[in-house]
């Protein structure tokens, strides 16, 4: 984070109404060492710094030039920057969020995106970049760990402290941080918001569509995982498999204008398509679950322009 000292001493100097003699006089130092601070060659010393903001009457903060709002302002919108990059061009990602992570070594949230930058993301990570990076990892991790208020960030950090454990061989003590550190599927916050309102009520019947449309998107893309991942049969017969439960889910979707199997249909295909795509199956392959998605992303928006209730859910899901 650049800072700004200098510029800061000069402005409220002249908002003073003194010159650069009657400073160094009122903080015993010289006039050249004041001129070299408004210059920016130098910075004042330190123990020199709480005199001169009582001297200006200001804070620490607004005389080193540190605006706590606009630098947060600031880190989330580098995070947001490094986020629309990061599919689409993961390098110049990269160059956001390591670029942010030099001004902004301190914040939580930079140190968590860069870690898991450097990292590969949040799955399918090399162990050998792992177990290179393990030193710096940690201590983010320790930091995070001991100093960060946000669960989601130390969640995340103990994540990372588990993927190492098993680039390490110790597949048990990564298991034990999940096991320890994460609640289970009836423990989210889904499921207790569910539970938080009377049966019959229009708020329950709310979140349990909420939580259906998740749930369906959720399961069908481990469904489609579980059987294009099935190293036990050639490559074409997975696909083919999956296909064939992909248009029944379709089907099922046309027949019942139900939102819950068409979100499940549609993220069936999704990820079909993508696996394709990023792993192998061929390019008709690829454009024929592209097709089934696209129709069934008509079909949703259809449904969503003739029922609100549905829109409502769905905003909540996605």
């Amino acid at each position: 984070m650049k800072i700004n000292i200098g510029t800061n001493i000069k402005r409220l100097r002249q908002q003073k109404g003194i010159t650069q003699e009657q400073l160094a006089e009122a903080v015993n130092v010289s006039c050249p060492a004041v001129s070299k601070w408004e210059r920016g060659e130098t910075f004042p010393d330190i123990t020199l710094l709480q005199p001169l903001a009582f001297y200006f009457g200001v804070s620490l903060d607004e005389l080193m030039g540190y605006d706590k709002e606009k630098v947060n302002e600031k880190i989330e919108n580098v995070i947001s920057e490094y986020w629309q990059y990061y599919y689409k061009d993961n390098a110049k990602a990269g160059e956001i969020i390591c670029g942010a992570f030099r001004e902004y070594p301190n914040d939580y949230r930079v140190m968590g995106c860069y870690m898991w930058y450097i990292a590969g993301g949040a799955a399918d990570n090399d162990p050998q970049v792992l177990l290179a990076h393990k030193a710096e990892f940690e201590e983010i991790c320790e930091r995070i760990i001991d100093g960060c208020s946000d669960e989601s960030i130390r969640l995340n950090a103990w994540n990372m402290k588990a993927k190492i454990l098993h680039a390490e061989g110790d597949t048990q003590g990564a298991l034990e941080i999940y096991k320890k550190k994460y609640v289970n599927w009836y423990l989210t916050a889904e499921q207790k918001t569910e539970q938080l309102f009377e049966k019959d009520t229009p708020e329950f019947l709310h979140q349990v569509r909420v939580n259906a449309l998740e749930l369906s998107s959720f399961a069908a893309d481990k469904l489609c995982k579980s059987i294009y991942f099935d190293g036990s049969r050639p490559l074409a017969e997975r696909i083919e498999k999956a296909e064939l439960y992909g248009k029944k889910l379709s089907a099922l979707a046309e027949e019942t204008k139900e939102l819950c199997f068409v979100a499940f249909a549609r993220s069936f295909w999704g990820r079909l398509r993508n696996d394709i795509h990023y792993r192998g199956g061929g390019e008709e392959a690829e454009l024929r679950a592209a097709a089934e998605e696209n129709k069934l992303e008509t079909l949703q928006t259809r449904l969503l322009e003739t029922d609100p209730t549905y829109a409502n859910v769905w905003g909540h899901s996605h």
